[in-house]
């Protein structure tokens, strides 16, 4: 009987199409995939190395796992996976017994093998023992299809790794140098996406601006899966504001599958906190692209990550970063107090001196900027019109269903029948928040405020 394996998967969205890339490994090695934790032989965590609280959550669920083996009549063999296993590949091997073995992101064509030595069924090479963390300048899982779950979005890494070493990230430290995939090889996954019913893809890397092989780059490389038969829509994340190119902008501008939502980290936005983040750009730069964007993609979205409490900014600087964000009002915004993270030249070289407390109010503060400047946006967009991609049912809301507009407004519309897949074009009735209520222009008017009426009774 098959090996029953089992995998969760925490970060981001490269995680989780690594995640996809694991199952293809083991199923073609004789493997059986679970979707249920108590019938598995075998746990795969796929995790991240981001943020302290996606560790702090790893550490709670190996300590659940350790509870769970411990109660187990059959043997559970735990692994661990992707960077956190590659940065902290000491902790986890020495400091908790339960695990059995880890692999970095680019080991993961090893897994049936230290699976199998971990089951007492096959040796490990030399070379591997318990860990397969050895980063690769070359891999980038050519020849190995993704099994998918399923939805209208399916993400696709054209590149793997990062050569930007900004000072508190441990990405390549986790996932090491930039390589490209070959063009054609994406092409031939959108046309099988395409086959297997997907109508939208995102192409992933660490610095997506990065992205060449042989003559192709990454704005060309948009363009030629937006021509790709079938497809519908085509998103990418995540690029660099440092040189961001002026032939993205055009194509985002001009191809009509070339979704207008532009996801752009800021971090910050002083100059000296940005020099030692070591982003390269200056707020005025950043001010300059944003403006650039929306000058000639009219419609366009843009978001943003932040970073508060970088080690030695000050109250007058952090307030820096929110002049800029209430100058350039981004549709929305990821914003994070900053945690150390090990090997990042931040974490040997700088103080984490900022308090807790302090991180606290910056961050509050600009949440709440945030938003009231989402909320005003929204607000804004209420008496026009959009084309909706359905990607699912609101659990919530019987008789609902939600999907995101091109430039990537979570909408909620009536259901009636609207299949998962359709792209329906509404009117926005109302907003409240991040999310637009809108009904189905063929439908009549005020079928999406029976939604707010319905979400807002007791």
């Amino acid at each position: 009987m098959a090996i029953q394996v089992h995998i969760e998967t925490y970060g981001c969205q490269m995680n989780e199409y690594d995640s996809e890339l694991v199952k293809s490994i083991l199923v073609n090695r004789g493997f059986a995939l679970t979707d249920s934790f108590g019938r598995s032989d075998v746990v795969l965590i796929n995790t991240c190395a981001i943020r302290e609280k996606a560790h702090q959550k790893i550490y709670g669920r190996l300590q659940q796992l350790k509870r769970e083996r411990a109660l187990r009549s059959s043997r559970l063999t735990i692994g661990i996976l992707g960077c956190m296993a590659q940065n902290l590949k000491q902790d986890l091997v020495d400091g908790h017994d339960e695990v059995d073995f880890v692999a970095g992101p680019d080991s993961y064509r090893h897994l049936p093998e230290l699976i199998d030595a971990a089951r007492g069924d096959g040796e490990p090479s030399a070379a591997l023992g318990a860990a397969a963390l050895k980063l690769s300048t070359t891999e980038t899982y050519t020849g190995v299809d993704p099994i998918r779950s399923g939805g209208v979005n399916a993400w696709i890494a054209v590149m793997r790794g990062c050569d930007n070493m900004c000072t508190f990230c441990v990405v390549p430290f986790t996932r090491g140098r930039e390589r490209s995939r070959d063009a054609a090889g994406v092409v031939a996954e959108v046309e099988a996406l395409v086959r297997d019913g997907y109508r939208q893809v995102t192409l992933l890397g660490q610095n997506v601006n990065s992205y060449r092989h042989g003559n192709v780059r990454f704005a060309d490389l948009m363009q030629i899966v937006g021509d790709v038969p079938g497809v519908e829509r085509v998103r990418f994340t995540s690029p660099h504001p440092k040189d961001f190119p002026a032939d993205l902008i055009r194509a985002i501008a001009e191809h009509p599958k070339l979704c207008k939502h532009i996801h752009l980290p800021l971090q910050a936005g002083n100059d000296r906190v940005l020099d030692l983040m070591r982003r390269t750009y200056t707020h005025a730069e950043f001010r300059a692209l944003a403006a650039e964007m929306r000058d000639r993609v009219p419609d366009v979205s843009i978001t943003t990550d932040v970073i508060v409490g970088f080690p030695t900014e000050t109250a007058e600087e952090f307030e820096d970063t929110r002049r800029l964000m209430e100058d350039v009002r981004f549709d929305a915004a990821f914003i994070f107090k900053y945690s150390e993270r090990k090997g990042t030249y931040a974490q040997r070289k700088l103080p984490d001196d900022v308090p807790a407390a302090e991180k606290t109010r910056r961050i509050v503060e600009l949440v709440d900027l945030q938003k009231r400047i989402t909320g005003e946006i929204n607000h804004a967009l209420v008496g026009s019109t959009a084309d909706v991609l359905v990607e699912e049912a609101v659990e919530r809301q019987p008789g609902f269903v939600s999907g995101r507009t091109d430039n990537f407004k979570h909408t909620i519309l009536p259901g009636d029948g609207i299949e998962i897949g359709d792209i329906v074009p509404v009117r926005i009735e109302s907003a409240r928040g991040a999310t637009l209520c809108a009904s189905p222009i063929e439908a009549t008017a005020g079928a999406s405020s029976n939604y707010i009426n319905q979400k807002d009774s007791p």
